[in-house]
């Protein structure tokens, strides 16, 4: 899992006076809202990093067809009980076949990780007052699960048998 140190990350929103506008500085990698996204991804230049913002109540399949050309897709957790963010990673996983970085945004907290983990984010934006340290511990705390997940789709006992 990959912790994102909100002072230093690498993607940069893009927001202009009158709304979207093209990425300044191509090097840069371009975090997009959805609302964005949308009005820019028809002239939206080729190969250029690009992530989009999503809330957690966007049907994941209206972004589908763009997948291809995103690079990271961030999932808001707005409140750390409300937990349809992981139904989202799960599909981008298992029925796209997103291969780009998932992201977990907002009420992140440490309890989170090990499900965050086996839904198929691969990178959290913590809360402010949780630590990092405490999180690693997390996520070993479980090192290994009867059912299956995004990574291992059989569960422990078909694997073992085969």
């Amino acid at each position: 899992m990959k912790f994102i140190d909100i002072h230093h990350h690498q993607w940069h929103h893009v927001v202009g006076e009158d709304g979207p506008m093209p990425c300044p500085d191509p090097a840069k990698n371009c975090l997009l809202t959805l609302e964005q996204w949308h009005a820019v991804r028809d002239h939206w230049p080729a190969g250029l990093a690009t992530a989009v913002e999503l809330t957690n109540d966007f049907d994941i399949e209206g972004l589908a067809a763009d997948l291809p050309r995103l690079t990271m897709v961030a999932l808001s957790f707005p409140k750390w009980v409300d937990g349809r963010a992981y139904t989202q990673a799960r599909l981008l996983r298992s029925r796209y076949r997103f291969a780009g970085e998932i992201r977990a945004t907002g009420e992140v907290v440490v309890d989170m990780l090990p499900l965050l983990a086996r839904c198929g984010f691969d990178a959290v934006q913590m809360r402010a007052d949780q630590s990092q340290a405490a999180a690693e511990r997390a996520l070993g705390f479980f090192p290994a699960h009867y059912q299956g997940d995004v990574d291992a789709t059989q569960p422990v006992f078909a694997r073992e048998s085969a």
